[in-house]
């Protein structure tokens, strides 16, 4: 089992809800975040004088998925987030050592589903 979590753009998110269940994806958890990457921001205009925003908006995805939808959950998040510009985001993959769904005690691969 793994944890998905990947930053993306907020503008993006319906292209990669789209792609999610096409690859047959259909359990998602979706946070509005704060965050930048190597573009550190963004300048704006504010009477005249340039202020810095360093904070931007983002949307992070936590999906929860069995080994063998690993990599169509990644491809299908690349397929959806994609732009080609600085700002795409990040997709992070870790272990995940244990998972009970609440409602019926189940463990492991059967509670994520």
């Amino acid at each position: 089992m793994k944890l998905i979590t990947a930053i993306i753009q907020p503008h993006r998110l319906d292209e990669v809800k789209k792609a999610l269940y096409e690859a047959e994806v259909n359990l998602i958890t979706v946070s509005e975040c704060l965050g930048h990457g190597r573009q550190k921001g963004v300048d704006e205009f504010y009477r005249g004088s340039k202020e810095t925003g360093n904070l931007l908006r983002k949307i992070r995805l936590d999906i929860a998925v069995n080994d063998n939808f690993v990599e169509p959950t990644i491809k299908a998040i690349i397929k959806g987030a994609r732009t080609g510009k600085i700002g795409d985001g990040k997709i992070f993959v870790t272990d995940l050592p244990r998972c009970i769904r609440i409602r019926t005690g189940d463990e492991g691969s059967q509670a994520i589903g």
